[in-house]
């Protein structure tokens, strides 16, 4: 009668123990399941983690000029360039390859040989171009309009809707060339379309 009764306790104790083990085990593991489903604070998940290039793989271009056979188009050369995060530096390449004249294509410019980039700068307001004098020298308006789309678009080509100031010798330019052409500044690409027939 007593090993019965021993028996039955150690059976009992031995049910005890194995459902405390499942109830711990079932936990830890609900536990473990759920801390794989929320990333922690100190582990952010990857869709979080933006490398900082990808945004700055801009295509920087240079605009020149094409004849159509009705008037001029401004057309786009793309520029291979390291990704950088500093637009001055991207403006200031692309302004000394537009300024050295067309190298490939069909594509031509209206600017004057021996115009030099005095300095090119994104400011809050804009973006100030600053060149030396040859830029207001010789041509006619079509000429004179060529080369201020020239410079208009390829200051904008990292933000198209950016305002530019185009300056000569440090001074803004009010008119450009012997026949006057009027600029009202800020310039945009939308107000030189508007203001100007290529």
């Amino acid at each position: 009668m007593n090993e019965q009764r021993t028996n039955r306790i150690s059976n009992g104790a031995i049910a005890a123990v194995a459902a405390a083990v499942l109830l711990v085990g079932g936990g830890a593991g609900w536990y473990a399941w759920n801390s794989t489903q929320v990333p922690s604070p100190e582990t952010p998940s990857k869709t979080t983690q933006v490398p900082s290039q990808i945004t700055q793989e801009e295509s920087p271009s240079i605009y020149w000029l094409t004849d159509t056979g009705t008037g001029l188009e401004l057309v786009p050369q793309s520029l291979k360039m390291a990704a950088t995060d500093e637009p001055n530096k991207v403006l200031t390449t692309a302004f000394e390859r537009l300024l050295a004249g067309p190298t490939e294509g069909t594509g031509s410019t209206t600017i004057p040989q021996g115009t030099k980039l005095l300095g090119v700068k994104k400011e809050s307001d804009g973006i100030h171009v600053n060149l030396s004098e040859e830029f207001t020298s010789g041509g006619g308006t079509a000429s004179m309009m060529g080369r201020l789309g020239q410079v208009i678009y390829t200051a904008t080509t990292l933000d198209p809707n950016a305002k530019v100031y185009i300056e000569v010798n440090g001074e803004e330019l009010d008119v450009l060339g012997g026949e006057g052409l009027e600029l009202e500044q800020p310039l945009t690409r939308k107000s030189f379309n508007e203001e100007f027939q290529l």
